[in-house]
């Protein structure tokens, strides 16, 4: 492993291009599924950490998007005007409402999930076990889990 210590920017920025092709290829193959419920990358970041995270709390799915309370709150009315999303108040704290993705909600994530699932399986099943666990694990680390 010392090797990896000395890699060379060329190599970094190899690396960096694979990950930005790897997202554009596997978010490119949502598109065709974004653009039928005419709703668009951050729309579906929303849903995608819903079906994660059932009933988070507004202020939680700020921090995870690493976005402004504004951005939120524009794919939040879309989502709403579209039907895909619903709150629920805490039993505890009517302050706080927890998002849950409604039924078209989950079918439109599930679409999305069928068409990228097939491309990731892929790739892995055209990996050894070894190469999948790193691979696993040297992402948590680029986002610092």
């Amino acid at each position: 492993m010392k090797e990896l210590l000395y890699l060379k920017d060329d190599q970094l920025k190899d690396i960096i291009e694979k990950l930005f092709l790897g997202y554009r290829e596997s978010f490119g193959d949502a598109k065709k599924i974004l653009d039928k419920h005419s709703i668009g990358i951050a729309h579906h970041k929303v849903i995608h950490l819903l079906s994660m995270y059932k009933g988070v709390s507004i202020s939680d799915l700020l921090k995870k998007l690493k976005i402004t309370k504004q951005s939120l709150n524009r794919i939040l009315k879309d989502l709403i005007k579209k039907e895909t999303i619903i709150f629920k108040k805490d039993k505890q704290d009517s302050r706080i409402k927890h998002i849950f993705l409604s039924e078209k909600g989950e079918k439109i994530f599930n679409e999305i999930f069928t068409i990228q699932k097939k491309r990731i399986y892929n790739a892995f099943l055209n990996s050894n076990s070894q190469e999948v666990f790193n691979f696993n694990n040297v992402l948590k680390k680029i986002t610092n889990e």
